[in-house]
């Protein structure tokens, strides 16, 4: 056990997890809501962070709670939408001074927990509802949000390449949802969601700096106390599936440079071993400037302007996305599988490997710098079950031989092939 890490449990579902860093002077309070994605649910459900984050019935406006914050010391508030595997993930997130520097010694985690559970337990409501005004402007938003995904045709290539891989899963959930659903979301749908997030979503509270949590753990403790919850329960498990046939899609679009995403199952990869070697080979095979699709598939034989790798273990999937010319795309698909087979067959020399490794070492010791980059990996690392810190993940990286990148390699299958393709002059818009 990770003995900078107290974890532990404070109500029905409800986990609260203290990650100690003395080199801080502030701290991060996260309160992460986790509830299976829907197509239906996803797009209200999105929606809430962001209108729970406007105000609050103790701060009733955008000017009370500027001043709630300035008292606080310049405390700052935030919602956000995450997706990790199959689940969709609302976030509420206070950052604020340790009490310790505090001019008159005020206890800023214990307001700063009475911030975040006013924010989550207490919403501004008229009649009972989510402000109409509220709800619309966070439902532009999230409508623009979505919209901007088609503007970005990289995004959209990956995107379409993740929902023909995963068709009928929810793992082809989007985490905000569709634009459809986006647009019909009204005041009481919004409320039903938020009430239905409180009573029924897994919730993790991290708490992360070098301050004392036991005023915000106190605080979290009663608030949920008083909550009657039938929570989901998470499951910590990752699928292992290879794929059986090779499904390849083409979609033709006014854009001047294709897309070719390639979408692979990663096979059996349970247990943290296994997780690290995959994220290894990924990174040696694509995840880098002097990867072997980086060199090889763009340097040397130009079919690509970019073509990277990159590996999502709560999906079990590695995509390879690129930007081609039409007309080369079977030359960079041959060329991606060819140098894919290259590491399966351990065609790579000690520097290539040594370089993986000290890219992704330098990676995960940023991680610590920042208490935002401190949340992010420890949720994740929860959510797969384990409480290893950044620098303890870098030193097993390191001992990642250059067996086990091939044998995660040779678990890797082809499933899904989506092109976007630039029309060819005189084609039909």
């Amino acid at each position: 056990m990770n003995d900078s890490i107290k974890r532990k449990k404070i109500g029905e579902g409800v986990f609260f997890t203290a990650i100690t860093d003395p080199k801080f002077k502030s701290n991060r309070i996260s309160v992460n809501l986790l509830l299976p994605l829907e197509e239906e649910t996803a797009a209200n459900r999105a929606i809430v962070p962001f209108v729970l984050r406007l105000r609050y019935r103790d701060c009733p406006d955008f000017t009370r709670l500027n001043e709630k914050l300035c008292d606080l010391y310049g405390a700052i508030v935030d919602g956000d939408v995450r997706k990790y595997g199959a689940y969709q993930i609302m976030n509420l997130s206070v950052q604020f001074l340790d009490d310790r520097y505090s001019i008159a010694g005020e206890p800023l985690v214990q307001a700063c927990a009475d911030l975040a559970c006013g924010m989550l337990f207490d919403p501004y409501l008229e009649s009972g509802l989510f402000s109409e005004e509220d709800v619309r402007l966070e439902r532009q938003n999230l409508i623009d949000t979505i919209a901007s995904e088609f503007n970005d045709k990289r995004e959209y290539a990956i995107n379409k390449c993740i929902s023909l891989m995963f068709d009928g899963s929810p793992l082809a959930v989007k985490k905000y949802g569709t634009r459809e659903r986006a647009e019909r979301i009204t005041a009481e749908s919004a409320t039903e969601a938020y009430r239905d997030i409180l009573r029924r979503a897994a919730v993790e509270i991290l708490f992360i700096g070098c301050g004392d949590p036991s005023a915000a753990e106190k605080v979290f403790s009663t608030r949920f106390a008083g909550v009657q919850r039938q929570p989901v329960t998470y499951d910590v498990s990752l699928p292992c599936v290879s794929s059986k046939e090779v499904r390849t899609v083409r979609e033709d679009m006014d854009i001047a440079q294709g897309k070719l995403v390639m979408g692979f199952r990663t096979g059996e990869t349970t247990s943290p071993d296994a997780v690290n070697a995959m994220k290894m080979m990924v990174a040696l095979y694509g995840g880098t400037p002097f990867s072997r699709l980086f060199q090889n598939v763009r340097e040397k034989l130009s079919l690509c302007y970019y073509c990277a790798a990159r590996y999502d273990k709560a999906s079990g999937m590695m995509m390879v996305d690129s930007g081609v010319e039409t007309g080369n795309e079977q030359k960079a698909r041959d060329e991606i599988l060819r140098q894919l087979e290259l590491v399966k067959q351990g065609a790579f020399d000690d520097g290539e490997l040594n370089s993986t490794i000290l890219t992704i070492s330098n990676a995960l010791k940023s991680t610590v710098d920042t208490l935002s980059g401190l949340e992010n990996w420890y949720l994740t690392q929860i959510l797969s079950g384990t409480d290893e810190s950044p620098l303890e993940n870098a030193q097993k990286v390191s001992q990642i031989t250059k067996d086990e990148i091939r044998a995660a390699a040779s678990q890797i299958t082809l499933d899904t092939v989506f092109f976007l393709a630039a029309k060819k002059e005189g084609q039909d818009q």
